[in-house]
């Protein structure tokens, strides 16, 4: 018999959702977004918000809905070679390839470069780094109290700090909204929705839904429609928490641009408003609470990501795996904030693509009874054409695929041309199920019949 949740545990949830999905990583999109969009800053938002916020929120709900206790379990829906590939390569983009990297990163960017002149080349970097990701090693390898003692302190703090930021840019904003960028003058909500590709956000739902499923039944959630009903409570919080956040800093950086220009990412637009409105002290305070922020998140990262890959390779022990793993950080790291970003986008424009069918595809289960064949021509059509929109962001270019999909797929030059294909390819999986339904009876049913 399920036990009533608590409201106050729905809270809790919903609060701890939020502090998992604002990493200090997401900080420093929104306010590159305000700059790049300028006068069309809120419509880019809107897009935005759609990924960065929607598409996270919903993939939690969709694993809560599917009733599976990992991803791998989920992913294997579709195959179960689909579900180790899937889950490694998800495991990678949010550890050593992208996210654990870009910690280092956006500490460095934060809490380093501002003090620096501009010709130090890349010397400070790898001495940060090298320090950084030694003490997140360390940490993971000998897991305490104190990361989430850290985490649970430095959280209230950092917002408190990011609001008066906020507040100032509105109360006395450093200027008036500028003429959009290249690229942010036409079709900006579909632009802003690719870039909260970059957030990572809607891939680490899939982990973060068991965290959260395994906290709903330990207060004594036992059915599904339990678990959606405060899943659903919980995730409304988040979502409100998150859309003020985000808004709030992307309006920061479209008013930035006038006294400060154009700069390179967002953790140095965050850098230089601090400055611009706390002075060098302010500075200081924002990098080190941001570098100790990313600390915190690389030491969870490592941790989830070195025993995943401890459960898949068991002959390799939790801790070589986690060295690893650092060494690895520190040496994509050091290819710079900038470079990881662009270097990640053509990869993350093909995961989300795949991502999403899939989210859709677990709420629509039992509609088609939970056929491999929808799940696999929808997914398969779904990373074809994501695969070329990958290619595009990575600047290949081949013209005739191009000039193909622009004809005949609608909204493929907004980066959604996978979208027909997708229904395509799983209504042609639903018919190619019930074919073979035919040629292959049910032999008991067969048996029955005579």
């Amino acid at each position: 018999m399920s036990t009533k949740i608590p409201v106050s545990f729905i809270i809790v949830i919903g609060f701890m959702l939020f502090a998992l999905f604002f990493g200090a990583g997401n900080l420093i999109f929104p306010p590159m977004l305000g700059q790049m969009s300028g006068e069309n800053v809120w419509i880019a938002n809107a897009g935005f918000l759609a990924t960065g916020v929607g598409l996270p929120l919903l993939a939690i709900t969709a694993f809560v809905f599917s009733g599976k206790g990992d991803l791998q379990s989920l992913a294997s829906r579709v195959h179960p070679l689909f579900g180790l590939v899937f889950t490694t390569v998800l495991y990678l983009a949010i550890g050593p390839f992208f996210a654990i990297p870009r910690s280092g990163n956006v500490s460095f960017e934060i809490g380093v470069k501002p003090f620096l002149s501009d010709h130090t080349g890349p010397i400070p970097l790898i001495i940060f780094t090298i320090i950084f990701f030694s003490i997140a090693c360390l940490l993971s390898l000998n897991p305490t109290k104190i990361i989430d003692v850290v985490g649970k302190f430095l959280t209230p703090i950092k917002l408190t700090f990011i609001a008066l930021l906020v507040v100032g840019a509105i109360v006395h904003p450093v200027g008036k909204f500028q003429p959009p960028a290249e690229g942010y003058s036409s079709q900006v909500f579909f632009k802003g929705f690719q870039e909260g590709y970059l957030t990572l956000d809607a891939l680490v739902a899939f982990v973060f839904g068991i965290i959260i499923v395994n906290a709903l039944k330990e207060k004594g959630a036992t059915t599904k429609k339990q678990l959606m009903i405060v899943c659903g409570k919980a995730t409304a919080i988040a979502a409100i928490l998150l859309i003020l956040i985000y808004t709030a800093l992307s309006y920061m950086g479209a008013s930035s641009v006038e006294k400060l220009g154009h700069l390179e990412n967002g953790a140095e637009v965050l850098a230089g408003v601090s400055s611009y409105y706390f002075g060098s002290y302010g500075s200081i305070l924002l990098g080190v609470m941001i570098t100790v922020a990313c600390l915190t998140t690389s030491v969870g990262l490592i941790t989830a990501c070195s025993s995943f890959f401890h459960q898949l390779f068991p002959k390799m022990s939790y801790k070589k795996i986690a060295i690893f793993l650092s060494v690895f950080s520190t040496l994509v790291a050091n290819i710079g904030l900038t470079q990881l970003i662009k270097v990640s986008t053509p990869v993350l424009m093909t995961m989300y693509s795949v991502a999403i069918s899939l989210i859709f595809l677990t709420f629509l289960h039992s509609v088609f009874k939970g056929k491999a064949e929808v799940y696999q021509g929808s997914l398969l059509f779904t990373f074809i054409i994501s695969l070329f929109d990958g290619l595009n962001a990575a600047g290949i270019n081949i013209d005739m695929i191009n000039t193909f999909f622009d004809q005949f797929l609608p909204m493929h030059n907004v980066g959604l041309g996978w979208l027909l294909p997708s229904i395509i390819g799983g209504l042609g999986g639903y018919v190619l199920s019930l074919l073979r339904k035919k040629e292959h009876p049910n032999p008991s049913k067969t048996r029955l019949n005579k």
